[in-house]
């Protein structure tokens, strides 16, 4: 999400914050590369002019231009802004379904991704707000259109309306509000028809469905690569129908996200989630301080704690704590801890919600520090006896031969994977001595004082944040030309396993 203009904004502060002084003529210039990658990004120019005009009266003050660090100042200016340009006055992610049974309307464009939307919302309904939903198809043009919602329900567990042929969108709406309130539930999702554009049929039946329920919440579905069109597709349907909220969907596309940031302030409607990924829980709640700093290359720890909550259970956290404390840490950790990864999003992912670390992703991704890495180290644990990854030092040639023909790589790649077990079991070691470890455990709990909120940080404690985390083991595997011995945080040192294939 916002790679190229994280990437384009990230150079020009950069620039800024390695000047031990910054005169006036350097803030203007680097509000002009600002203005261009604002644009680039499919922000609308109205929004540019009123963001560039905003940043550049408070960065170039006397209180900044003497600052002993100007450069920063002048990020945090932007990242301040920022926030103020993407903010509401409510909490995006809380919606208005109190009162069962609460009617949800979806609505959008063909093409928009209502239904899978729609299917997310109720997955997040029922599994983190612990709701009862009901899902009900009102699309009765797209061929298929109500059978996919049926099979979507039945993957993610939430019940859908039993679907009656001949009925029209209003009458399908009715039988569900009836359902819905016979039934039990706390919320029932409609989702409606779209089409490839806007046309007065769309509008009438939309309009017509609203009066027949009137819905708690009526959520725009937007395409996130339309650009700006996605900003007068808002305003229209606004217009008629009367938004309460955007979803933009295909986030994780090709990173641009200029609509995002022009949406709130062109239509004064707030985002409520972010669509990053084609999976029933790729829902993200749209946080602007959150996104702000993944923006401006500060990463989202709260994100990646987050993740990390949901894959890792307590108890198994706190007997993984006591192994490495005593010093055992046997393939099968590493296993544990290698598909821990890749449920949490596969390296990319993960790289990019730490400070400072979202510049470093090509460079690893080059060197062979991909999702593809991941699964080859599984591949050769796999290909162990279960005597063998509880005790690795038995290997030998002839073991690795095995082990190596059964995953299909080389015998340098089992090596370069017991290298790294080793090292990162004298680093597990050395860490629960220290008591390094139960700190960062309870960080990643969300208890404790392990991890810092970095929404309350400031950009000079984010950078020192992404320094420090950057501090961990040098990595064996990414000794490749220009990696200069790169570096990754903590409990990810250590995990290269050479170049790609």
């Amino acid at each position: 999400m916002f790679e190229t203009l994280s990437e384009r904004l990230s150079g020009v502060f950069d620039r800024l914050t390695k000047q031990g002084a910054l005169s006036e003529e350097d803030v203007r210039a680097a509000l002009r590369e600002v203005r261009v990658a604002l644009l680039e990004a499919d922000v609308s120019l109205e929004v540019t002019r009123d963001f560039v005009k905003r940043v550049q009266k408070k960065a170039t003050g006397a209180a900044v231009t003497r600052s002993i660090t100007p450069g920063q100042q002048v990020v945090k200016i932007v990242h301040d802004e920022l926030i103020a340009m993407l903010e509401g006055d409510e909490d995006a992610g809380r919606l208005k379904i109190d009162n069962p049974p609460a009617p949800v309307l979806m609505v959008g464009l063909q093409g928009s991704g209502k239904t899978t939307t729609t299917a997310k919302l109720a997955r997040r309904l029922s599994e983190r707000d612990g709701k009862r939903v009901l899902m009900a198809s009102l699309d009765t043009n797209r061929p298929a259109a109500m059978e996919q919602l049926a099979i979507l329900g039945g993957q993610i567990g939430v019940d859908t309306l039993p679907i009656v042929k001949g009925q029209n969108a209003v009458e399908i709406a009715k039988r569900a509000k009836q359902q819905a309130t016979l039934g039990g539930y706390d919320v029932y999702l409609l989702d409606t028809a779209g089409r490839l554009h806007i046309d007065e049929v769309l509008m009438d039946e939309v309009q017509a469905v609203r009066d027949a329920v009137s819905p708690r919440e009526t959520l725009l579905v937007v395409d996130g690569l339309t650009g700006q069109d996605a900003v007068n597709v808002a305003s229209e349907f606004d217009g008629k129908v009367g938004v309460t909220g955007v979803v933009l969907t295909r986030m994780d596309g090709d990173g641009r996200g200029g609509a995002a940031l022009s949406m709130r302030a062109v239509t004064g409607k707030p985002i409520r989630f972010v669509g990053l990924g084609e999976k029933t829980d790729a829902l993200e709640v749209f946080d602007p301080k959150r996104v702000a700093g993944r923006i401006l290359g500060m990463g989202d720890i709260v994100a990646l704690v987050e993740k990390a909550q949901e894959v890792l259970e307590v108890e198994q956290a706190e007997r993984m704590m006591k192994r490495f404390q005593k010093g055992m840490f046997n393939m099968n950790d590493l296993k544990m801890q290698l598909e821990q990864m890749m449920k949490m999003g596969g390296m990319q992912s993960l790289m990019g919600m730490m400070p400072g670390m979202a510049k470093m992703s090509k460079q690893a991704e080059a060197a062979g520090f991909d999702d593809s890495m991941l699964k080859r180290q599984i591949a050769l644990i796999n290909s162990m006896t279960k005597k063998e990854r509880a005790n690795p030092a038995i290997l030998q040639a002839s073991r690795k031969k095995r082990i190596a023909a059964g995953a299909g790589l080389d015998v340098s790649d089992l090596n370069k994977l017991l290298k790294q077990h080793r090292q990162m079991a004298d680093m597990m070691k050395v860490m629960g001595k220290k008591g390094m470890l139960k700190q960062a455990m309870a960080g990643l709990m969300g208890k404790g004082k392990g991890m810092p909120d970095p929404s309350k940080m400031s950009p000079e404690e984010l950078a020192d944040l992404g320094r420090g985390m950057g501090e961990g083991m040098k990595m064996p595997g990414l000794g490749s030309p220009g990696m200069g011995g790169m570096r990754l945080p903590g409990g990810l040192s250590g995990l290269g396993l050479g170049r790609k294939k």
